[in-house]
């Protein structure tokens, strides 16, 4: 996690805290979750940060200094630099003490040359952990939500929409089954309370993965393109019984289906 990522969809990676605790099937293989263990991490009572008792555990300040450094040489260079924040944690985990919370969104403030994604999959928490002046959105963070299923789609897109967000995206990762997104979809428009804009979609990894169908994602990808939304396939996950030619981890877009390199980003 830092300054690069093998992320395709982003620049760069932010966790404020590390730790987490899993609420639904995308998170049965979770690699955070696997990271922490390999590595050991551990809260201030020894417990392995996704243990359902544990604390989160808060990065060092120097490494909070990261992003600072980012917006400078953006602002510098005059570009921009995507980042996913929070890939080890949940921004909206209702178990971050406030003061964090508070830390994270000053640092974000103070960032403008920073687009930073914030997804989650506690969108019902959102709302009442936005900082005061968020109003229609600051210009510069997007809000997304995973959707692997239908039931989490159903469930945790109404609240996304609610939020007045610049953009708006949805994480259908890892696909563990169609689903149907179409009823909230749209092109980004001036109306920040508007549709989602933007599909990041993707199978799933680790061992005992769940094959992805092609068929699923062509019929996300129709889903999308009909609505005038935009779609990034990040990846075929590492279970390739359903994808011939396709190795490794399936992130190469030369081995997939022609028709589904797709990785484009909204305007």
């Amino acid at each position: 996690m830092g300054a690069s990522t093998r992320i395709a969809w982003c620049d760069a990676t932010f966790n404020p805290w590390v730790g987490c605790l899993r609420v639904s099937t995308a998170c049965d293989r979770c690699y955070a979750a696997a990271l922490s263990w390999r590595y050991g991490w551990r809260d201030g009572k020894g417990r392995d940060l996704w243990d359902p008792g544990a604390d989160r555990k808060r990065t060092s300040s120097a490494y909070w200094r990261g992003p600072l450094r980012w917006n400078e040489r953006a602002q510098a260079e005059g570009t921009r630099r995507r980042v996913f924040c929070a890939s080890m944690a949940d921004v909206f985990d209702n178990k971050v003490p406030t003061s964090w919370s508070v830390d994270l969104w000053s640092l974000i403030r103070s960032t403008p040359a920073l687009d930073w994604f914030l997804l989650t999959k506690r969108p019902q928490n959102i709302s009442k952990m936005l900082p005061t002046d968020w109003g229609e959105g600051w210009p510069h963070v997007w809000l997304g939500t995973t959707t692997e299923n239908q039931e989490e789609a159903n469930r945790r897109i109404p609240h996304l929409v609610a939020i007045p967000a610049a953009v708006r995206f949805l994480s259908v990762e890892p696909m563990v089954e169609p689903v149907d997104v179409a009823p909230w979809l749209g092109p980004r428009s001036h109306d920040r309370r508007g549709p989602i804009s933007w599909i990041i979609v993707g199978g799933e990894s680790g061992g005992g993965a769940r094959p992805m169908h092609p068929d699923w994602l062509r019929g996300l990808r129709d889903q999308v393109h009909a609505a005038g939304a935009k779609l990034f396939v990040k990846q075929i996950g590492t279970n390739h019984a359903l994808w011939p030619g396709v190795t490794g981890k399936g992130e190469d877009p030369v081995q997939w289906p022609a028709d589904l390199r797709v990785q484009d980003f909204p305007q």
